[in-house]
């Protein structure tokens, strides 16, 4: 009888309580759907459509040619993250010891998780505003900490107030986990208002996890890189990458720029979880961090036409959308169709072609709304926009 016990919770209890505890993407089911329609527009996918620049790419390649196909330092290569050190002074005005204050990451996805494990222990609270990008959570559960959300609204272009950050301190809170320009808002922060967050890190003692990703991808405004901030830089750990202004998705290469005792810990995670980043990838960064900012250019200034485009038409077929001010999507609100923002992205998808996201999935803040990506061709925009006036019109209340 002992032994049928002892089996029975040996089944119970394969899974971890904090893996149990973890939700699947909220994004992953409209991609498998998407998958089995040949005729459907993605306004879904969060990547460039651009391809990588071929002299970027040539740099991967020919360092595969060449026979580079080994391990590299657990950090990354020196030679990328000296570049990278220079890239940051000049372009974020913060200065890192490309020795000990900068670690090379598979993206920001592995940077994020690493600072999480990092720097939290058991039911250290992290806080973030919402609608966030959907790892956000899971990586603080995954780390055994506890997310508390900032709900923000559109009436202040989605941008979170130091007061809202400062009402939910606790003293179990850790860090602040801020993610500007916003996936998915595209909402970008002001400089005085970052300004205002770092005076409740200092005042509290908290840590801030900023997840800059996005931050060449701005329109209209400049932004502003939190760590640059007075006395900010000792207390920031500052994570950015290649995927999105270098149309570098798929080389998976980020990285984490911190203090060097913080950098010290997330490379223990990395070295035993991950080893180096794939030399090809990290000589295709050195390229695009060498010469890659012409590319980058032409890409902004057509994810800029393309975010016009797209505003204004959601606007006119009745869905009504702020401007955002950086990244590349759009978040309309649903709420003239009455129908909740999972059935929206659900009914659009099988009864016009046209996939977005729902805002749920990226927080209770993001009911009512959907995520809308316009990193893809113009005539695909208008097209979608088309289909999704027919949509509306028949599901207006």
């Amino acid at each position: 009888m002992s032994a049928r016990r002892s089996v029975r919770r040996s089944k119970r209890e394969i899974i971890s309580r904090r893996v149990g505890r973890v939700s699947p993407s909220g994004i992953r089911k409209f991609f498998d759907l998407l998958s089995t329609m040949d005729d459907a527009i993605s306004l879904g996918v969060g990547e460039p459509d651009f391809v990588t620049p071929w002299h970027i790419s040539e740099a991967g390649i020919s360092g595969i040619e060449k026979g580079y196909t080994m391990y590299t330092s657990n950090w990354g290569m020196p030679e990328l993250r000296q570049e990278l050190a220079r890239n940051l002074a000049a372009r974020c005005g913060v200065e890192y010891d490309p020795d000990r204050e900068l670690l090379i990451t598979v993206g920001v996805s592995e940077g994020l998780d690493l600072a999480m494990r990092a720097v939290l222990n058991p039911k250290d609270e992290v806080i973030s505003p919402e609608p966030t990008y959907v790892s956000y959570e899971s990586c603080t559960v995954l780390a055994e900490g506890v997310f508390v959300p900032v709900p923000t609204t559109v009436e202040n272009q989605f941008r979170v107030k130091a007061a809202d950050i400062e009402e939910r301190v606790t003293s179990r809170t850790k860090a602040i986990l801020l993610g500007y320009p916003n996936n998915p808002t595209g909402a970008v922060m002001e400089r005085a208002d970052l300004e205002e967050i770092a005076d409740v890190a200092r005042r509290h003692d908290l840590l801030v996890i900023s997840d800059e990703i996005y931050d060449q991808l701005v329109y209209g405004i400049k932004h502003t890189c939190f760590a640059s901030l007075p006395g900010m830089k000792e207390r920031t750990i500052f994570l950015g990458g290649f995927s999105k202004a270098y149309a570098m998705t798929g080389w998976r290469i980020g990285y984490a720029a911190a203090p060097a005792e913080i950098i010290e810990a997330m490379t223990k995670i990395h070295q035993y979880t991950i080893m180096c980043v794939p030399i090809m990838a990290q000589m295709a960064a050195i390229e695009a961090l060498k010469s890659g900012e012409a590319a980058v250019r032409e890409m902004v200034a057509d994810y800029d036409r393309r975010r016009r485009v797209m505003v204004k038409g959601l606007n006119a077929i009745g869905l009504s959308c702020f401007e955002p001010k950086g990244a590349f999507y759009a978040f309309p609100s649903v709420k003239v169709t009455g129908l909740s923002s999972q059935d929206f992205a659900e009914r659009l998808l099988l009864e016009e072609r046209v996939a977005v996201i729902p805002g749920s999935a990226f927080g209770d803040s993001g009911e009512g709304y959907v995520r809308c990506c316009y990193a893809t061709a113009l005539d695909d925009i208008r097209e979608a926009l088309r289909r999704m006036r027919r949509f509306v019109q028949r599901h207006r209340l």
